[in-house]
């Protein structure tokens, strides 16, 4: 603990003593020998200390690569005091670059690339396999704007909206044959994580089942046109009294209509699945095609129910008419298939505040548990498989409908009640919306 009483007792010592020595010479030589004693004492004592000062400044030039002075008295206890100050940061510093190292070697070590970007997306470092991701060299790219590196357009796009919600992914990088699933995770003071991970693999396997699917779907599509064609055509032989045979051969048709329609569907998903497949942008009049879709689903329902349209907009829509004819078509049979006969569907088209627009079928159907709808959109997912196959549903409508929301940027909305009834909503942005 420092003594600041011991401190002026060591720091006045010498003064005092030599005060002592000149009052002594002067009462012996007088008082001109005595001053002049004590002024060379004092004045060489302050060169002393001028000394040790000076290098003491030399070295707090450079004190990690010169040696502490080493000096007696109160200079002994300053120097050794910056002795241990500077063996415990060197300590300190010896133990974070260790745990530096640690760290680098564990993300180096890590199956993702990661690499650190300022708030200007500047990199700030990355690990060996964000290098090889993006074709980056950490040793040269430090404090480029990654941007002018990696100059694909999704991802400039991706980093410009600052929208990290979902991954992107990256095709067409550096190396043509990989690619990216890329997340921007936002931490500390404007700082970002840029995480990039591979998934070729799983890109072929996923074009690898797609294209067996629609294989199949193709080669299942023949045999069950000719199988339904002679099912229609034993139904309409006149000879035909057997109960059991006219029911079997009604089973038979209703089966082989309802695996066309599987068929029909998975080519669909295929479709709209493959990457490939670019959206074609057209002019879409929704109020004409809502208009029609009341005609089909009436047709569908055959009296059975309320079919109400409500066309709160004229928008029409940027995109795809069959897509969007699809979607909407699926959405309008769901509600008719699902609502028990005197219910009421209600279809509407209007514009939200934002200048998003929306289409929304209501239904006063048997509704749907919280705990389904967040898997409602999955494949072949059937809240109740006893009455979707009694309904005639294929367990892909709703799957089929989110390819297409997500090929046109917009969202869908599932608000349901056990009792009361569904709504689904198609959100557009507004980029779609036109007047």
């Amino acid at each position: 603990m420092y003594n600041v009483l011991e401190f002026w007792q060591r720091a006045l010592l010498f003064p005092l003593t030599m005060l002592l020595v000149s009052l002594s010479l002067w009462g012996i030589f007088g008082a001109l020998p005595a001053a002049l004693f004590f002024g060379i004492t004092i004045l060489l004592r302050m060169i002393g200390n001028l000394r040790k000062l000076a290098e003491l400044e030399y070295w707090s030039l450079a004190p990690d690569s010169r040696e502490v002075p080493e000096d007696s008295g109160l200079w002994e206890d300053v120097f050794a005091r910056l002795n241990k100050i500077m063996r415990k940061q060197h300590e300190e510093r010896e133990k974070h670059a260790a745990a530096l190292h640690q760290i680098e070697q564990a993300t180096s070590a890590l199956p993702e690339g990661v690499a650190i970007l300022d708030e200007a997306d500047h990199i700030e470092w990355c690990n060996p396999l964000a290098e090889a991701h993006f074709g980056l060299d950490s040793a040269r790219d430090v404090g480029q704007q990654i941007t002018y590196l990696a100059r694909q357009p999704e991802f400039v796009q991706y980093l410009t909206l600052a929208n990290y919600e979902a991954p992107l992914v990256l095709r067409g990088t550096r190396q043509d044959d990989i690619v990216l699933s890329i997340k921007v995770v936002p931490y500390g003071i404007n700082k970002k994580l840029l995480i990039s991970r591979d998934i070729t693999h799983l890109e072929r396997i996923e074009t690898m089942r797609r294209d067996f699917v629609a294989n199949v779907s193709h080669e299942l599509r023949t045999p069950l046109t000719v199988v339904n064609g002679f099912v229609e055509t034993l139904q309409d032989m006149e000879h035909l009294d057997n109960d059991m045979s006219r029911r079997a051969l009604d089973l038979m048709g209703e089966q082989t209509k309802r695996m066309e329609g599987l068929v029909d569907d998975l080519l669909t998903l295929s479709r709209l699945e493959n990457s490939l497949n670019a959206l074609v942008e057209e002019v879409v009049d929704v109020p004409v095609l809502l208009q029609s879709l009341q005609q089909e689903g009436q047709a569908l329902s055959a009296g059975k129910h309320t079919l109400k349209l409500e066309l709160d907009s004229k928008a029409k829509l940027q995109g795809c008419n069959a897509e969007l004819r699809s979607a909407f078509g699926n959405l309008v049979s769901n509600a008719v298939r699902y609502t028990p006969q005197g219910g009421e569907i209600v279809m509407r088209w209007h514009e939200q505040a934002d200048g998003k627009v929306a289409f929304s079928v209501q239904d006063s159907g048997i509704g749907i548990a919280p705990e389904h709808i967040p898997r409602l959109t999955e494949r072949f997912y059937r809240v109740d498989r006893s009455r979707s196959r009694e309904t005639g549903g294929t367990g892909l409508g709703l799957a089929i409908v989110k390819h297409i929301v997500n090929r046109h940027q917009g969202s869908l909305e599932i608000s349901s009640e056990e009792g009361k009834g569904s709504t689904f909503s198609i959100v557009f942005p507004a980029k779609r919306h036109l007047t």
